[in-house]
């Protein structure tokens, strides 16, 4: 089973010795189980502080986020930090956490021009959610900040940072507390 956003793939191998006879009724069992099981997470899981830097070196974007909502950055990171956000699901890439819960106020669009490079631990909104770039990579998300944390390490017991369910406290940091974290 592959859970995502908005759907659950289920890969199966149909001509398994192992298989029910009727794989149909078996998948459509199991997502049933799944769905009833889903309401008892719904309070679960931790609550993960994230430091971030709002400084336009690390946010930018800012300006044109600012531009779009018409706030100013100062509002734009208060609202950031004050919502209640929670991991939607980690994808895209090892790590990458989609975090819903943003302020409906800085609900932006992608950027009509994706970056080819988002700096590692770049904090980045669109629409309705908050991505956490586990390291470099291509991304479409308006950067509002960075934060110094390793947000995914496959040395680690738990590689990624962030897990389904998990609530996120985003916490604003100077960008001499960024230096010193990092």
């Amino acid at each position: 089973m592959v859970p995502a956003l908005c759907g659950i793939a289920l890969h199966f191998d149909p001509f398994h010795p192992e298989l029910p006879d009727s794989e149909i009724e078996y998948c459509r069992q199991l997502l049933e189980e799944c769905f009833k099981s889903a309401s008892k997470f719904e309070d679960s899981g931790r609550t993960v502080e994230v430091p971030v830097c709002y400084d336009p070196v690390f946010a930018l974007d800012l300006e044109e986020v600012t531009q779009a909502t018409r706030l100013s950055a100062q509002n734009v990171e208060r609202l950031h930090t004050s919502a209640k956000h929670r991991v939607l699901m980690v994808g895209f890439s090892p790590g990458q956490p989609y975090i819903g819960g943003l302020d409906p106020k800085l609900s932006v669009p992608r950027r009509s021009t994706p970056r080819t490079r988002m700096p590692q631990g770049s904090v980045a909104i669109a629409n309705a959610q908050t991505a956490v770039y586990p390291y470099e990579t291509p991304g479409g998300w308006s950067i509002i900040g960075r934060t110094p944390l390793t947000v995914f390490d496959p040395a680690r017991e738990q590689a990624s940072l962030f897990a389904p369910g998990d609530r996120v406290r985003f916490v604003a940091i100077s960008p001499i507390e960024f230096e010193k974290m990092k």
